[in-house]
């Protein structure tokens, strides 16, 4: 009788501010990013779709939005979030991230992100 491996190896993570946890951050698999720009790229028209599967497919080591610019990429991941053909649970991440930035923009704070290795 075999059994699979329980534990498996950590998955690096994106780190983004204005979260709705204690510490004010949200943690998303970096995987689930790049199943989001795919989204994006898909169900988004060409004009919009530059900035969020930008910041979607290359994370990088960590960046910085404008408020400005947060609020702009707010409305497109609700966007997305919303959207017919995106499956529920990346629609969860799409949504979250929307808020993250939609609080950054509110607030007057440069929205922020990171990669975290787990």
């Amino acid at each position: 009788m075999t059994r699979t491996h329980q534990i498996h190896a950590p998955e690096p993570r994106v780190v983004v501010s204005h979260g709705a946890d204690f510490f004010g951050e949200d943690r998303h698999p970096l995987k689930a990013l790049e199943s989001l720009a795919g989204y994006a790229e898909g169900c988004l028209s060409h004009d919009e779709r530059g900035p969020v599967v930008l910041l979607l497919t290359n994370p990088g080591e960590g960046g910085t939005m404008t408020p400005s610019q947060a609020a702009e990429v707010a409305v497109l991941l609700l966007r997305l979030a919303r959207h017919r053909f995106v499956q529920t649970k990346t629609a969860a991440i799409a949504r979250a991230l929307a808020d993250a930035a939609t609080r950054a923009a509110n607030v007057g704070e440069p929205w922020e992100w990171r990669i975290e290795a787990a």
